[in-house]
């Protein structure tokens, strides 16, 4: 299977594909007002320790399942447990992807829509920006054409496979991307009255940890890494023998980290330099920022900026659940890579479609209580996303034997894994206990504290 399979053609392609994927619009969308909707520093230190501490190992689980099996979700459990019906989480993964893409490609179009009214200029006027944003969001007609043009360019650069399309996207893409984010964090940080922002973000005020923030930063980090959907199994099983999995899942959750606190830089030092509250919650980069932008000197450059850098944090993880879905059907029900990429394309426009009117003439119809666009949210992130993660450290931690993980961490042999028997432990043990509390809570089960 590995003689014919496509893989990645250097360790540098895998990095930047990898992290493309942990990088996304929970990075620099949901970030930044996460962190000034619970408190600053003290939230982003819960969210550093448990990206280190938790969300690593249950990456290394990925790598070690996705590079052994060198198949999609689906096939990789069945070649490792062949006869049993943990082939299940691979069914769950497919869906999870699909649930996703159903919203996400939704807020992706958005950032098309907001480039393109960067251009023109943005009102200061925050009544003038909350209607506009209400009604673009309202219309039956442009929030599906910019979800469609934005799934349009994901699925054309999946169609190209992965070292041709995936692995040279992201080379081109996560540069650019980080160039965007440093060069937007360093005209927030020269605004007069921007180090209130930088002591907000750095200057930890532990009295406002609370049991909401330790599970909204277990919750960001865990989502904002792609974990739990097949993702990193699926890159994993394009990954050469020779790539150092401890080494990769550790640069990953680094580049992640530091990526969001770069978009915290580029975001609130700007708001508290104009006077406007870090709570403003999910409309702070689109009502919020471009208020801030229609009062800078070329606002419209920036805020252009801004939104071709969301728009790329898009794509790239965007690309990853297409990937997902697309190889499960290409190997599983042997369909071209251009057949199931056509296929993907066709639901996820329809049922995008759904969610993007959800907000506008479908707004009445619901199911479960929920439109369309929060319903795919919440089944995803909620349910979908950490009963997969459940289940893959349990496959890892119970299932596997401990042999053949650490031949996997270590490459045949061919590099050190440091804290194995750590790592073990984390993965048998406090990872489980960990995405079972956040799963109860998101339910509503149990109050901790």
């Amino acid at each position: 299977m590995e003689k014919t399979r496509d893989h990645f053609s250097s360790q540098l392609g895998v990095f930047l594909t990898v992290v493309g994927a942990a990088v996304g619009l929970g990075n620099f969308w949901r970030f930044p007002y996460m962190v000034g909707m619970h408190g600053g520093a003290a939230y982003i230190i819960m969210y550093l320790l448990f990206a280190m501490v938790l969300c690593m190992p249950i990456m290394f689980s990925e790598f070690v399942l996705g590079r052994r099996s060198q198949r999609n979700v689906f096939g990789t459990f069945k070649v490792l447990a062949p006869g049993t019906g943990w082939w299940g989480i691979g069914i769950l993964s497919v869906a999870v992807s699909l649930c996703i893409l159903f919203f996400y490609c939704v807020v992706g179009g958005w950032t098309i829509e907001y480039a393109y009214q960067s251009i023109r200029g943005f009102s200061s006027d925050v009544q003038v920006l909350e209607n506009n944003f209400s009604t673009f969001v309202a219309s039956p007609v442009r929030p599906i054409v910019c979800h469609l043009l934005f799934l349009g360019m994901s699925a054309v650069i999946v169609v190209g496979g992965i070292k041709k399309g995936i692995e040279k996207s992201c080379k081109i893409l996560m540069p650019l991307l980080l160039l965007m984010v440093i060069l937007l964090a360093i005209r927030a940080l020269f605004l007069p009255g921007s180090m209130e922002g930088v002591i907000f973000l750095f200057k930890p005020d532990f009295s406002k940890i609370t049991a909401e923030t330790v599970l909204a930063a277990l919750g960001q980090t865990f989502f904002s890494l792609s974990l739990g959907m097949g993702v990193m199994i699926t890159y994993a099983s394009y990954t050469k023998r020779e790539t150092n999995i401890v080494k990769m899942s550790a640069n990953t959750c680094l580049s992640a980290v530091a990526f969001s606190v770069l978009a915290g830089l580029a975001v609130m030092p700007a708001v508290f330099a104009f006077g406007i509250s870090p709570t403003e919650g999910s409309g702070l980069a689109f009502i919020t920022l471009p208020r801030i932008f229609a009062q800078l000197p070329f606002g419209s450059a920036l805020a252009f900026i801004f939104f071709i850098g969301l728009l790329v944090a898009a794509v790239t993880s965007a690309i990853s659940s297409i990937e997902v879905v697309a190889a499960y059907f290409t190997e599983e029900l042997k369909w071209t890579r251009r057949t199931s990429i056509v296929i993907v394309f066709i639901v996820v426009a329809i049922f995008g479609s759904l969610s993007a009117l959800s907000m506008g003439v479908l707004k009445d119809v619901t199911l479960f209580g929920k439109g369309f666009f929060d319903l795919f949210d919440y089944l995803a992130s909620n349910i979908l996303l950490p009963i997969g993660g459940l289940l893959v450290v349990i496959f890892t931690g119970w299932v596997i034997k401990k042999a053949v993980v650490k031949e996997e961490l270590s490459s045949g042999g061919r590099y050190r894994v440091p804290f194995f028997g750590a790592i073990m432990f984390i993965v048998k043990f406090v990872a489980p206990v960990a995405i079972s509390l956040i799963f109860l809570s998101s339910l509503g089960l149990i109050k901790l504290f």
